[in-house]
């Protein structure tokens, strides 16, 4: 099967002539984190789009002298993304860019369609002609279609997501208008807030919004679309309350910052109430707890608040290296920490250490930290995890690999502990996923990839070559009328 992405959005909207393009700088550096393989950015300046994409982090696609060379303008959206096996190209960067006959836009997406496979083989029967792997040219294709026959950019957009089934946080930008859409499921965050001179901005985390000093006003609803232009803010809910919300209780695990709030909840205070419940229901005799930067740190230090166990700086990551999670291939990961991570000796050296990490995937990392530790000193290392063990593969933007490369699906807790070379290991019990959330009645979550239960179609077919998907007749004769006309190539 295919790997996914998951990716950071950012939007901004103000009068003529600002540094708008400075902004989204500034908002996509702090999404960093959500995504480092590639970035774009894309300005609105009176009607007439500029653009820079690349490979590479934000820094480095986005020198002072390239910035210099976009213009100042009204609007402009912003990605980062990471890529992984099947998509690493430069024509996946984004935003990605669309001219038609009512206009321009660009679109910028995080997250995965479940049904993205019968769509893109439905609308290539039609004529359409894909130049990219991702599904963010899919939803272009579907907007651009129902624009020419909708009065307006924000109609065709509503009439699209009745199509598109999955995980989509969207900011959308034509000549006069920015555009930010939530999947009716919540899946991906999305949010917006107001700068002190009154620009507005759209991103996928309240840590970005601080990035520009803008005061966050809200997250998006699942379903939403909250249209910027002329005539102020406008929030159209038709999609709403269609699905029960299902936010990726990854976010709160992994992906957001931990000085990000999202759907009302503190990425902050998730890792500790998780890093407590683990106290809890894995207690050990030990000496010091160690957190994994940098995801694991809050959670450490939630353990260590409830067992009573010191808190130390066992571990020092290197800043200048990406997530070995995002990495496409097993060399990459390995290679990657032996330069990412280092252990302090004089905290670890002939101690009982408790190491608290996020996840354990397949596995390869986890063994290396332990194998760090040890070498540095530590007479036991005992491994907890602030999340369930991985059971099934993600459809929704989460790199979370097939069964068959996930090690819990193969091997119960104290085998995967003496593979990966541990003393004890001990998961977040699934049923506690819900206490993350601090007691929120609204935040409901998606726990798929460790339960099992999708909130949507499984898709037919995984992978991302178009050549080898396969779909029933019925279903491609379905979706293939539905998307006949008119008949637009972009």
């Amino acid at each position: 099967m295919s790997l996914h992405e998951e990716c950071g959005v950012f939007g901004v909207i103000g009068p003529e002539n600002a540094d708008v393009a400075g902004l989204v700088y500034y908002g996509l550096y702090a999404l960093q984190h959500r995504g480092q393989e590639s970035c774009g950015i894309v300005v609105n300046d009176d009607g007439v789009f500029f653009s820079h994409k690349d490979m590479g982090l934000v820094s480095e696609v986005f020198s002072a002298d390239t910035l210099s060379r976009l213009p100042r303008g009204s609007m402009a959206v912003g990605h980062v993304r990471y890529g992984t096996t099947g998509g690493n190209s430069r024509s996946n960067c984004q935003p990605l860019e669309v001219n038609h006959q009512k206009g321009r836009m660009a679109l910028a997406h995080n997250g995965n369609l479940s049904n993205a496979a019968e769509l893109r083989n439905a609308l290539e029967l039609s004529g359409a002609i894909f130049h990219t792997t991702s599904d963010t040219e899919t939803i272009a294709y579907i907007v651009t279609r129902e624009r020419l026959r909708t009065p307006s950019i924000e109609d065709a957009l509503s009439a699209a997501m009745n199509m598109l089934d999955g995980a989509y946080s969207l900011v959308l930008m034509s000549a006069q208008k920015l555009i930010c859409a939530r999947d009716p499921y919540g899946f991906r965050p999305l949010c917006y807030g107001r700068t002190p001179d009154g620009m507005y901005a759209a991103a996928s985390e309240s840590c970005a919004l601080k990035a520009i000093g803008a005061e966050f006003v809200r997250d998006l609803e699942p379903g939403e679309i909250l249209v910027f232009g002329r005539d102020g803010i406008v929030s159209r809910r038709e999609h709403c309350g269609k699905k029960e919300k299902r936010l990726c209780i990854f976010e709160y695990i992994y992906f957001a910052r931990p000085d990000s709030v999202i759907d009302e909840v503190s990425v902050h205070g998730a890792r500790l109430r998780a890093g407590k419940i683990l106290a809890q229901k894995h207690p050990v005799q030990a000496d010091i707890v160690v957190g994994v930067p940098d995801s694991g740190l809050d959670a450490a230090l939630g353990f260590s608040m409830a067992s009573g166990i010191p808190y130390g700086i066992g571990l020092i990551k290197n800043k200048y290296i990406g997530r070995t999670f995002i990495s496409p291939e097993q060399s990459e990961r390995l290679d990657q920490v032996r330069i990412k991570l280092s252990a302090v000796e004089e905290s670890v050296r002939d101690r009982r250490v408790v190491l608290v990490d996020d996840s354990i995937v397949r596995g390869t990392t986890s063994g290396r930290i332990v194998r760090l530790l040890r070498e540095a000193g530590a007479k036991e290392v005992h491994l907890r995890i602030s999340s369930p063990p991985f059971l099934h593969p993600c459809y929704y933007g989460t790199d979370i690999d097939s069964e068959e490369h996930l090690i819990a699906c193969h091997h119960s807790a104290e085998e995967t502990a003496e593979i990966i070379g541990a003393d004890s290991l001990g998961y977040l019990p699934a049923e506690e996923l819900g206490s993350l959330l601090g007691g929120c009645g609204s935040c409901g979550y998606c726990s798929a990839c460790f339960d099992g239960n999708y909130p949507t179609a499984v898709p037919s077919d995984t992978r991302k070559d178009r050549f080898e998907q396969k779909l029933s007749e019925k279903r491609r004769q379905s979706l293939h009328a539905s998307l006949q006309k008119p008949d637009v190539r972009l």
